[in-house]
């Protein structure tokens, strides 16, 4: 009995665990990218003794993000009911935030951040050990509470399910694999191809984390139209079929949507995919310096 219910559950696990996994690698690769390039500047720079600090600031910036995830999430946990709904809500919307502008930022931060790290890495060292690892905290800091609260709206939908979270771990693991390897010179990564499709998956599911926090508020009253549904197609598509969990697993889809859940959708996914697909102007075309901080 229990392995008919894991593989009746499977779909929605793989689900999950892909969704969660493609944020966990994503985020881990930017962060990776980062510490990736103060270790290089340091050790091609003959300071290998200020390592330890970038350490002490990256682990203070582990804790902070960890804190913060596990607050939000189990912190709030115990709560039911409409009080739930706009919980999930809230944190749905705020994650949306945060995603958006964390593709768009990227698309055109990628090919400057090694030369404002590095500047600001020389300047942290005149001032001394705090200044070096304030810069590390901030640094790997910003990345991790983005990845801690764009986890948080994404799991808002999954039932207080654990798979989301080993999925966000399991791709980190993959991050700080393909991490290393770009520094020993073992793999060698086309950020911006890389950066331009899994950005581009992020966009459409940030829509259904958006469609999913309409639906709470919708719920709640804070927004109209609970009432009207744009289509209901329950009839013949199956929420609980293989394909019905992996849709909302992934894209958080339903098969009987609000209108506003649609219109939100639909204006979220083109004006966004829009600002993040034109082409970056001419003069910011140039090679990502990344790439050279890969290797020591």
């Amino acid at each position: 009995m229990k392995e008919q219910a894991f593989a009746s559950d499977a779909p929605s696990v793989a689900a999950q665990l892909f969704g969660s996994g493609l944020i966990g690698v994503r985020e881990g690769l930017e962060t990776g990218i980062v510490v990736m390039i103060l270790v290089a500047f340091l050790v091609k720079s003959q300071r290998r003794e200020s390592l330890k600090w970038v350490a002490v600031g990256v682990g203070a910036a582990v804790v902070m993000v960890v804190a913060i995830f596990a607050g939000i999430r189990y912190g709030t946990s115990t709560v039911t009911g409409l009080a739930a709904e706009l919980i999930a809500g809230i944190a749905s919307l705020a994650a949306v935030v945060i995603v958006t502008w964390m593709v768009l930022w990227m698309r055109t931060a990628s090919r400057s951040i090694s030369g404002e790290l590095r500047a600001g890495l020389t300047r942290a060292l005149d001032v001394g050990p705090i200044a070096v690892v304030s810069l590390a905290f901030l640094a790997v800091g910003r990345e991790g509470v983005e990845t801690a609260l764009l986890m948080v709206g994404y799991a808002e939908n999954t039932g207080g399910s654990q798979w989301p979270l080993i999925g966000l771990l399991l791709g980190i693991a993959v991050a700080v694999v393909l991490t290393v390897a770009m520094y020993l010179g073992a793999v060698r990564i086309n950020f911006a191809t890389f950066f331009k499709y899994t950005g581009a998956l992020l966009i459409v599911v940030a829509a259904g984390i958006l469609a999913y926090g309409i639906r709470a508020l919708q719920t709640v009253d804070w927004l109209p139209g609970l009432a009207h549904n744009a289509f209901d197609i329950s009839s013949w598509f199956s929420m609980s079929s293989w394909y019905g969990t992996v849709a909302a697993g992934i894209f958080n889809f339903r098969a009987d949507p609000t209108v506003l859940q649609v219109l939100a959708w639909l204006l979220y996914v083109v004006v966004v995919l829009f600002l993040f697909l034109r082409p970056v102007p001419a003069a910011s075309q140039t090679r990502s310096s990344t790439d050279t901080a890969a290797t020591p």
